[in-house]
């Protein structure tokens, strides 16, 4: 069969190419071709006189979204409370199909409430069942949710200590998809390039759930499994795609990552380019940069127990929590920024 696949492969492109050699300046025909794999695509089909011209379409920014909203929602009644900037703000990585689900989903909750127009509220919990996952109807002992809560404030209170980390959106113990609580932060901008101190705050919050539990009850369980796997992935592009460990330095360990491959497109197909030695190397600076971000997490969450306490003692009572109530009960600011300074400055100091 895979012969047979490469043969038809090798046939279609054959005659696409021939259809469109085919072509003279008199026609004025133009063709278009859109793909989400671009690195696949065969040279030929890249050629002056073919599709020579490549226009990257990107995520829409915030302006972007909330245009994208107004062209939904032309035909949906919004309540006088709807701020359409507001949600384009909270929506970061979004596509457009996104925010079409976005509203249609809205609209059903407000019909489901007997809603004569659909309100901000809505929004936010559509928002909500869409990033965060429909709920799911558990059964928990009071040991669980008491466990859940504070591994979930673990995650919480890191994002309100550590400089540079998102803004803390919402704190549920209400299992929702595949988790049994959730923490919900968001960036309050559109980012495209990420500092490596911001990256070691994403870390050092995704270890903050197992970092509360030991603190807490001594003890370790299978809810950080999502957390491991993500800041062990994040640790590892750090040191092997963006030149972020001094022992390894700016080389290309990896390959840029495709999504819409399977298998997330990470990996070298055949050998790896490296050596053991730096393939030992490259497996010490993930281990160190996870084990100085647990250390961190431990610390300021044991600096903060009053706060991790009292967040979690409101999330037994209400189950969902969101920004201004998890202020309120903490008594903690929103994270501070990073601090950064211009490389130019940094020079000059001897």
């Amino acid at each position: 069969m895979a012969i047979g696949a490469a043969s038809e492969h090798e046939q279609t492109l054959q005659q696409i190419l021939t259809e469109m050699d085919g072509f003279t300046g008199r026609e004025g025909v133009i063709v278009l071709a859109a793909t989400n794999q671009p690195d696949v695509l065969d040279r030929a089909l890249l050629r002056p006189g073919r599709f020579d011209r490549r226009v990257v379409v990107n995520l829409p920014d915030k302006v972007g979204r909330e245009a994208i909203l107004k062209v939904h929602t032309r035909e949906v009644p919004l309540a006088d409370d709807v701020r359409l900037d507001e949600l384009a703000a909270t929506t970061p990585g979004l596509s457009g199909a996104d925010l079409k689900n976005l509203v249609n989903e809205a609209a059903l909750l407000a019909a489901r409430r007997e809603e004569s127009a659909v309100r901000q509220k809505d929004f936010l919990d559509a928002l909500e069942k869409i990033v965060l996952g429909p709920e799911r109807p558990l059964l928990l002992t009071r040991e669980d949710r008491e466990r859940i809560a504070y591994h979930e404030s673990g995650h919480a209170i890191l994002g309100l200590v550590m400089p540079g980390a998102d803004p803390v959106h919402r704190v549920t113990i209400v299992p929702r998809g595949q988790a049994l609580g959730v923490t919900y932060q968001r960036p309050q901008t559109d980012r495209y390039n990420y500092p490596e101190a911001y990256l070691r705050a994403k870390i050092v919050g995704m270890l903050g759930g197992r970092a509360a539990e030991e603190i807490v009850y001594g003890t370790r369980t299978t809810g950080a499994e999502n957390d491991i796997e993500q800041a062990t992935q994040l640790a590892r592009n750090m040191v092997t795609r963006w030149g972020m460990s001094d022992k390894l330095g700016m080389v290309q360990l990896a390959p840029r990552e495709n999504p819409y491959l399977s298998g997330a497109g990470g990996g070298y197909v055949g050998a790896k380019p490296f050596g053991e030695e730096t393939a030992r190397i490259i497996d010490a600076e993930v281990q160190r940069i996870i084990n100085e971000s647990h250390e961190q997490a431990k610390s300021l969450l044991k600096a903060h127990r009053k706060e991790l306490d009292a967040l979690v003692d409101a999330l037994l009572a209400r189950e969902t929590l969101g920004e201004e109530e998890i202020l309120e009960v903490t008594g903690l600011p929103p994270a501070p920024p990073l601090e950064t300074r211009p490389l130019a400055m940094a020079g000059r100091e001897k």
